[in-house]
């Protein structure tokens, strides 16, 4: 199982934008009450399992909660999850919870060097 989150911030509200000319563009921007709102998912060859959405960043504490309530209870013996290296995940709580299940915690591995795109010809 590969397990991932994304995010998204009202940060990226627009601070420009396009409007017929001779009008004003009107639209509405939080201007200061930022939020961020996190999901984490796992995805199996039988497709998605344990969504959680967040109404915040993703943390070690959320992230052990996560594990403990959503994921645990959809492993089984043998599973081995797979997960990036966000600092949130590295812990060791987590992963004794996913062993316990008797499933396997593997990171990927960290790159040296940014992954150059392939050119086309």
């Amino acid at each position: 199982m590969f397990l991932d989150g994304t995010g998204a911030t009202t940060k990226m509200a627009r601070r420009h934008g396009r409007a017929p000319r001779g009008e004003r563009l009107r639209c509405s921007v939080p201007h200061g009450h930022w939020k961020t709102t996190t999901f984490i998912g796992g995805l199996r060859l039988s497709g998605m399992t344990a969504p959680m959405v967040l109404d915040g960043p993703m943390t070690s504490a959320w992230f052990l909660a996560y594990v403990e309530q959503i994921l645990v209870p959809t492993l089984r013996p043998g599973d081995i999850v797979i997960l990036d290296n966000l600092g949130a995940h590295k812990s060791a709580a987590a992963r004794r919870a996913i062993e316990a299940a008797g499933a396997s915690l593997l990171f990927l591995p960290l790159l040296d060097r940014p992954v150059e795109p392939s050119r086309r010809a």
